[in-house]
């Protein structure tokens, strides 16, 4: 079992940048595919990017490729989206997620964390 707190939303200006955390506990963490989901009000939940278990691969949205980066920590259970460029259609619950393999499809996840809200100002 996996469990997924995130951190490191907030609010910030068109332009700028964030980094999200996702910490997850349970000692099977670097057998797991890890992800970023996000869901904007009255949207459904989109893939964001992924990283492979042993952080060699990483995949992402066309929407987002060039602007984010996910890397991770398995000696610190922890996964990373570094946001760089925001913009104001970036707003969004980001979710992080968890599964032996990723897919850009939320039904091909395992475990999810609570969810951290991101809102970018113009």
């Amino acid at each position: 079992q996996v469990q997924l707190v995130e951190s490191g939303g907030g609010l910030v200006q068109a332009g700028g940048s964030l980094r999200l955390s996702c910490a997850a506990s349970g000692r099977t963490f670097s057998k797991y595919g890890m992800g970023w989901f996000r869901q904007a009000p009255g949207k459904e939940r989109e893939f964001v990017g992924r990283i492979s278990w042993s952080g060699g691969s990483t995949y992402y949205a066309d929407s987002v490729k060039g602007r984010f980066t996910i890397s991770r920590d398995n000696a610190k259970n922890t996964v990373y989206l570094q946001m760089n460029s925001l913009k104001p259609e970036d707003t969004a619950v980001y979710y992080c997620a968890a599964a032996i393999v990723v897919l850009t499809t939320p039904g091909s996840i395992a475990h999810w964390g609570q969810g951290t809200q991101v809102t970018v100002s113009s």
